[in-house]
């Protein structure tokens, strides 16, 4: 990807370093990602019971909050980077939102290590990145990269830029009120109808991404020969399918929260490859999604 020059955004915070201090209770949300990300890293269901009990009951020792510390080159530049796709996508959102008579209000990154608060309550880096939607912002300890490579085998710069963008696209569906609508309706069935609602917002999350591309591309040309290829290839790695296959050996689809393999790559395609604003993971039949 190619981004030399580009801009920085200043709507970050560093907290990288810091403490989390008390982690707080974990909501459906929480544990979904806690789920995911124990199956990514090499765990198993037995492990999701484990991490999930710690992330309850973990309280971190109080450490001082301005701690120096030098970061290494590798470090600096991930977080230029994340700095740098984060002011892309103010730029891009900005104007789609204009064109659809709208303001954007961008999110925050917050640069933690090890474990963060917010106000949708603590979290560890095992939960990967987020978005909380209490205080629209998204956030990401940078060694989740390192394992995408080690534990994934998802290499490059573009693949980097669609995790950031995915969790960008779950504020745009906050701004355009999907989000909250979903989550009304998450907390008012059953588990099962909640995970298909689940499904629909993360591979509409993934279409954003895509949209993203479709006009940071037409806009910048920044993307390289295989850049989407290698970012399809990351949806695919994080299916639920793919997964759970992985780690157990068998799939459970009723517990699918994020989309199959198959759905994931093809809402990312499909993103990049319309652009419209029009499409949306809610108003298609199950079978088609």
């Amino acid at each position: 990807m190619k981004l030399d020059g580009r801009r920085e955004s200043n709507n970050v915070e560093d907290r990288r370093g810091m403490s989390g201090g008390k982690m707080a209770g974990i909501g459906i949300g929480g544990i979904v990602i806690i789920a995911l990300m124990t199956f990514m890293t090499g765990g198993n269901l037995g492990d999701v019971i484990n991490n999930v009990g710690q992330q309850m009951t973990q309280v971190q020792e109080a450490t001082p909050e301005n701690v120096e510390r030098e970061f290494t080159a590798e470090e600096q530049e991930q977080a230029k980077f994340c700095r740098q796709i984060l002011a892309s996508t103010e730029d891009i959102w900005g104007a789609v939102f204009q064109e659809m008579g709208r303001t954007y209000q961008p999110p925050t990154l917050v640069l933690f290590t090890n474990s963060v608060q917010s106000a949708c309550g603590g979290a560890t880096a095992a939960v990967g990145p987020f978005y909380c939607s209490g205080d629209q912002k998204l956030y990401i300890d940078l060694s989740f990269f390192t394992q995408m490579e080690n534990k994934l085998g998802i290499h490059g710069e573009f693949p980097r830029a669609y995790v950031i963008a995915h969790e960008v696209g779950h504020h745009v569906e906050n701004l355009l009120g999907s989000l909250g609508k979903a989550h009304a309706q998450m907390n008012q069935t059953d588990k099962v109808t909640a995970n298909k609602i689940s499904v629909r917002l993360e591979l509409l999350a993934d279409y954003y991404a895509g949209v993203w591309a479709h006009y940071e591309d037409e806009e910048f040309g920044s993307l390289e020969a295989n850049d989407m290829e290698l970012a399809i290839k990351a949806a695919h790695q994080i299916g639920d399918n793919y997964l759970q296959k992985t780690q157990q050996g068998y799939v459970q689809p009723e517990s699918f929260t994020h989309g199959t393999s198959e759905q994931r790559m093809k809402w990312l395609k499909l993103g990049y490859q319309k652009g419209d604003m029009n499409i949306t993971t809610f108003n298609v039949p199950e079978s088609q999604l």
